[in-house]
């Protein structure tokens, strides 16, 4: 199997290796006997799809709720992250650590959480649930997950009676041994890859695109394993960050976009640490070391630390809402501190959108930091003028005389004394639909501000995002169905603006490349195949039936003005890079091993040397590269008859 030689556009710290090697090791000897005990939890689930869930308008379910109209769904009105991942190599409370991690990753997931653990003697084994990370897990669990190397994952979707059998991490047994795998993102060619994989006999137990990856590393006739990884991915389109699981070693791998984000760290004792976000490594005092580049595959096992280059990549599209809401504050994400964007963010509003005004208030929490940097620039007061509770549920009981804006109020408290007669500042990350903008409006207003202004620290969202991001279709985006003044009237504010997608890209200076701005444009770095889920795992949890009968959770395909399907113009040109991946493997195989060594050369992402492209013949090759270390690589050489 061809693994083809690149590197990332970006300058990266060298990754130090713990046992050098000059090749690969020899191939693994796995262990088909070795098996998986599994252990399930299951939580009163904590959502009901309700009037207020955000597409139950598409959503049928048999299930009937007795009590409904006293059980009321907290509309969030913001897109939500899908999950996070978190990986340990080489502690022996990996597990325990791996519990902590998940907690500061809890942000990205609240539905769901898991963590499967290699033992010394190479059993996987599991445990997940239903609810947050502090109910999953106790003592006792985390007692049962002993060894050095770990997996986790927190999940975010919606309630239904099927929704534990889609917790990751998912374990699956093929003929060489067991693998466990944690995915944060979205496979946009989801459908077509399961399509063709039942066609052949595979069998689905989950809704989840997670369990296609499982399926493809299963039928890969590649060895060893990471190789297998190689192939399963190269069939992969859209957005994923993974972190693999064996017996006895830990892989991560990101897409070559690079839309979600993955980091490397390392703690004190050499253990190796992955993680969706930075702020997962400072909790349990791992070291941020670097980003796990777009397209690279790293393979951690008792010979150290090794990097591939999955495939030749494009130009990185990260998903920019990661800097505008998704992770925390005190996080570094694609190589920047999110609390400086998100506060230049601010800065940029009130240089760009300035208004008299007495107070500047935050919607918390992920409004505070650009608040703080409007506040600053313009030279008034930043004060606490929404309280947030933090102890809410997501289901709750109203009483029997209903009350306005009741999930608002529940969760956001006006300070009178800040805002009575004061001309109010609201800054907020996005808006979505537009509903809970207008309740926070109208909740000020009563609480006596004399004016509210509300500033929006993000371009308008007008399009749906194929990447692993919870949003609602594009006829419920009010950005897309109406213009700024018509929002402004819609939400009741006395003046309304956004953060300008030109001043956004500025900002970002020579990055702004490297963004994907899919869901301020439309214009998608991928362009989906067929049909795929806009919500992930969310829309089909607790229904029953095949794919083809859930009406309404289903996005088609991108289309063009002329409403010209362009599935049929994509699924051509894979089959030719297909074709043209088959012919560079018929004519060379090439095993790529990162180790410790001079600097990377100048040669461009996914080039192999013109002596190495062109051999034919019996030999295969195998190249050694030396680091990971910008666009291009040095190459020696090995031949073997």
């Amino acid at each position: 199997m061809a693994a083809a030689a690149a590197a990332a556009t970006t300058t990266v710290p060298r990754l130090s290796v713990d046992r050098p090697s000059s090749t690969f090791p020899k191939y693994p000897s796995f262990k088909p006997q070795h098996k998986t005990l599994s252990f399930t939890l299951t939580h009163k689930s904590r959502s009901i799809t309700s009037a207020k869930n955000p597409i139950s308008d598409v959503i049928s379910s048999s299930e009937s709720y007795p009590d409904d109209q006293n059980l009321i769904f907290a509309d969030d009105d913001k897109p939500r992250e899908e999950c996070g991942v978190v990986g340990i190599y080489g502690d022996p409370e990996a597990s325990r650590l791996c519990y902590l991690a998940l907690h500061a990753l809890q942000h990205r997931g609240q539905e769901g959480a898991g963590i499967v653990a290699a033992t010394p003697d190479g059993i996987l084994k599991s445990v997940t649930g239903v609810g947050l990370v502090s109910e999953v897990f106790n003592q006792s669990k985390l007692d049962q997950l002993p060894g050095d190397n770990a997996i986790g994952h927190v999940r975010y979707s919606t309630a239904g009676q099927s929704m534990l059998k889609n917790v990751q991490p998912f374990v699956a047994g093929y003929r060489f041994g067991r693998v466990g795998v944690a995915h944060n993102g979205n496979l946009v060619n989801y459908q077509t890859l399961r399509a063709e994989l039942e066609e052949n006999g595979s069998i689905f137990g989950t809704s989840s695109d997670t369990e296609v990856v499982l399926h493809l590393i299963a039928i890969s006739k590649q060895r060893p394993f990471f190789l297998r990884i190689v192939e399963a991915c190269e069939k992969l389109k859209g957005a994923y960050s993974m972190v693999f699981l064996t017996e006895d070693k830990l892989v991560a791998v990101r897409d070559p976009f690079g839309f979600r984000p993955l980091v490397m760290g390392r703690r004190s004792n050499g253990a190796i640490v992955f993680a969706s976000e930075t702020c997962a490594l400072d909790l349990i005092e791992a070291t941020y070391e670097r980003e796990v580049n777009p397209g690279e595959v790293l393979i951690i096992d008792k010979d150290g630390v090794q990097s591939l280059c999955l495939m030749t990549h494009p130009e990185p599209k990260s998903c920019i809402f990661e800097h505008i809401y998704f992770s925390l504050p005190n996080s570094v994400v694609f190589g920047k501190s999110v609390y400086e964007s998100r506060r230049k963010f601010g800065e940029i509003l009130a240089t760009e959108s300035p208004v008299d005004c007495d107070v500047v208030i935050a919607v918390p929490d992920s409004g505070v930091v650009a608040a703080i940097g409007y506040a600053n620039k313009a030279g008034v007061p930043f004060q606490q003028g929404l309280i947030r509770s933090h102890y809410v549920g997501r289901t709750f009981i109203e009483p029997s005389q209903r009350i306005r804006d009741f999930g608002v109020k529940l969760k956001l408290s006006p300070v009178q004394a800040v805002l009575e007669g004061k001309r109010v500042v609201v800054v907020d990350d996005s808006i979505v639909r537009g509903t809970t903008s207008s309740k926070i409006v109208r909740l000020l207003k009563e609480a006596g501000a004399k004016e509210v202004h509300m500033r929006i620290a993000s371009p308008p969202i007008i399009a749906s995002c194929y990447y692993g991001v919870d949003t609602p279709s594009p006829d419920e985006l009010i950005s897309n169905r109406m213009n700024v003044e018509e929002i402004k009237d819609f939400i009741g504010c006395d003046s309304l603006a956004f953060l300008k997608i030109e001043s956004l890209k500025t900002m970002l200076s020579n990055d702004s490349g490297n963004f994907c701005y899919a869901c301020f444009s439309g214009n998608y770095p991928v362009l989906p195949s067929g049909i795929v889920k806009r919500v992930g795992d969310f829309v089909d949890d607790g229904l029953n039936g095949s794919i083809d009968s859930i009406d309404g959770g289903w996005l088609q395909g991108s289309k063009d003005q002329k409403r010209k399907d362009l599935d049929v113009k994509y699924e051509e040109e894979d089959e030719r890079e297909r074709e043209s991946t088959r012919d560079r493997r018929s004519r060379v195989q090439v095993l790529v091993t990162a180790v410790n060594g001079s600097e990377a050369g100048g040669r461009r992402c996914g080039e192999l040397p013109p002596e190495i492209a062109g051999a034919v013949g019996g030999r295969s090759l195998i190249v050694r590269t030396v680091d990971w270390g910008g666009c291009g690589r040095e190459f020696g050489r090995e031949e073997r008859n």
